[in-house]
């Protein structure tokens, strides 16, 4: 079991298009389950939050997805700004039936302010001697963790659900192939927050590719290489290739990035962020919030149900 000594470190990486990162640690020699650490916070916002809604300091940046190159969006939606660092004809954002609310910016002066703030803050989190960090290994199926910063030696290839318990000003940081190499690999994976945890002030840096199927990540990707989203939901913003090239793949995925969906900086999930409910019957939990749409029995979509008579499992 890893642990923690007392220190304090404050980091900030500012551009025009605000920060990305605002880190603290202020820690004591703890066990995991208290584990806490050095912290990212990619475009955090608390609007929805009891302090009245103010929002965390520099976090207007609008971007949800950057690329070096290209952005590719089929059949998925994009909540924020879409930008790539090369200007047209080497860079370039492709919707098909993929609407963006936000801007698109190819190679203009927003986009490469903001893309050089993302490899500032890649370069701020890269592993460097005398880092402290739990070393984690397998799927990730099951695990609970609270707030701290976590490492993969190598690759990490996860699935089943994870689940995040920590208060809202709670952040976990995740450093995939720490050991030089190693993609991040999500098949069938979900995260899920609890005790109130923001899933804007969670952060995956990865050595190089990042790659999610059928996967619900919360969670902001900071990739040495592309990112590929197929299918699922993403709840984070989506940066590529800090190692010089890396482009964005979105097929059939919702992204809502942490700058929300009207460029100002305000976060449009709710502070628990659980996740609309599709009402589809039978189809197992999925950690959504139905509202009222079966107030006397809970959701009619958790735990499955009865095709053709919705309501509760086996139609009661």
């Amino acid at each position: 079991m890893s642990t923690l000594p007392r220190r304090t470190a404050r980091l900030a990486v500012v551009a025009s298009f605000a920060a990305l990162l605002a880190a603290a640690c202020s820690t004591e020699s703890k066990n995991l389950s208290s584990l806490s650490g050095p912290t990212l916070s990619a475009d955090r916002h608390d609007d929805d939050d009891e302090d009245g809604g103010k929002s965390s300091p520099g976090a207007s940046s609008s971007f949800a997805v950057l690329a070096n190159a290209a952005v590719t969006c089929t059949d998925g939606t994009i909540t924020g700004d879409v930008g790539t660092l090369q200007a047209t004809p080497t860079g370039s954002v492709t919707q098909t039936t993929c609407p963006i609310t936000g801007t698109v910016h190819v190679g203009d002066a927003a986009s490469i302010q903001a893309y050089n703030a993302f490899l500032a803050a890649y370069a701020a989190l890269a592993p460097k001697a005398g880092d402290v960090c739990t070393t984690l290994t397998g799927t990730l199926a099951g695990v609970t963790l609270a707030p701290g910063v976590y490492c993969f030696d190598a690759a990490a290839t996860l699935t089943g659900v994870l689940t995040l318990n920590g208060p809202s000003s709670g952040t976990w940081v995740f450093k995939i192939g720490t050991g030089g190499t190693g993609a991040l690999t999500g098949t069938n994976f979900s995260v899920v927050m609890a005790g109130g945890g923001d899933s804007c002030n969670v952060t995956w840096w990865v050595a190089q590719a990042a790659t999610m199927t059928d996967s619900h990540l919360l969670g902001s990707i900071l990739a040495g290489a592309a990112i590929t989203l197929t299918r699922g939901t993403f709840d984070g913003n989506a940066f590529a290739g800090a190692s010089g090239v890396g482009d964005v793949t979105i097929t059939g995925t919702a992204v809502v990035g942490c700058a929300g969906s009207n460029g100002k900086g305000e976060h449009k999930h709710h502070k628990h962020h659980k996740g609309k409910c599709n009402q589809g019957v039978g189809n197992g939990p999925e950690g959504c919030d139905p509202g009222n749409s079966n107030h006397k029995h809970g959701s009619n979509d958790e735990d499955g149900g009865k095709p053709g008579n919705p309501g509760r499992k086996g139609g009661h």
